[in-house]
């Protein structure tokens, strides 16, 4: 489903990525570990579009996706890739509920039909009695459940998580791990998780081992 080949990408006169290829099949969990600077979320942001390769391919379900123009690589990015981050990113003046709707409103879908699809992830996630809170009402667990319903809302190919228990305490940290096998099971999510944490990537269907911006292990 996912294919990288001979990545390159370099900041300056710093090789981050050196001929990085892997490839991912529908349904995985991947865990990408390795020591800071490896070039880990290098290779999340390049797979997610949010960064181009100086050299290389990326194809997601056998899309080039390189080769689209900006335009319709943004349209791409909204409907076929969700993101979870460390920090979650939620937009400080928006519900939770708003902030799970703001992806498929942007891919034109109605306000009726977003909070429908919202309310239903709040519902699965079981925090629909946090819809109308805002960030800073919820609890660090809360918040990073209100992101993965925000990733899942377009029901995307893949969702990409960079350390997204990195913030949390060891209780939510285990419920974060539960919920992503459970994704997989109920909507048969493919997972590409960025992590130091061992007990998730142990627990992961594959491991792939980065140092020095290569691949030395999967």
């Amino acid at each position: 489903m996912i294919k990288a080949v001979n990545i390159n990408k370099s900041f300056g006169d710093l090789r981050v990525l050196k001929n990085v290829g892997l490839e991912i099949k529908r349904g995985e969990i991947v865990s990408i570990v390795g020591p800071s600077g490896a070039g880990k979320t290098t290779l999340l942001q390049i797979i997610g579009t949010l960064d181009k390769p100086d050299s290389g391919e990326v194809m997601i379900n056998r899309t080039p996706v390189f080769n689209l123009p900006e335009k319709l690589l943004s349209s791409f990015r909204n409907q076929h890739i969700g993101f979870v981050f460390q920090f979650h990113q939620l937009l400080p003046e928006f519900s939770a509920l708003e902030n799970i709707m703001i992806p498929a409103l942007i891919a034109k879908k109605s306000r009726d039909e977003a909070e429908k699809q919202a309310m239903e992830l709040l519902t699965f996630l079981k925090i629909d009695d946090r819809a109308q809170h805002k960030p800073n009402e919820l609890s660090g667990g809360e918040k990073q459940r209100v992101a993965v319903a925000r990733a899942l809302i377009n029901n995307p190919d893949v969702i990409l998580a960079d350390e997204p228990s990195g913030s949390l305490d060891s209780k939510n940290k285990e419920e974060l791990h539960r919920l992503f096998f459970e994704l997989r099971d109920k909507f048969n999510q493919t997972l590409v998780i960025v992590t130091h944490d061992k007990e998730l990537a142990s627990i992961s269907d594959r491991i792939i081992r980065m140092q020095d911006g290569v691949i030395i292990s999967d």
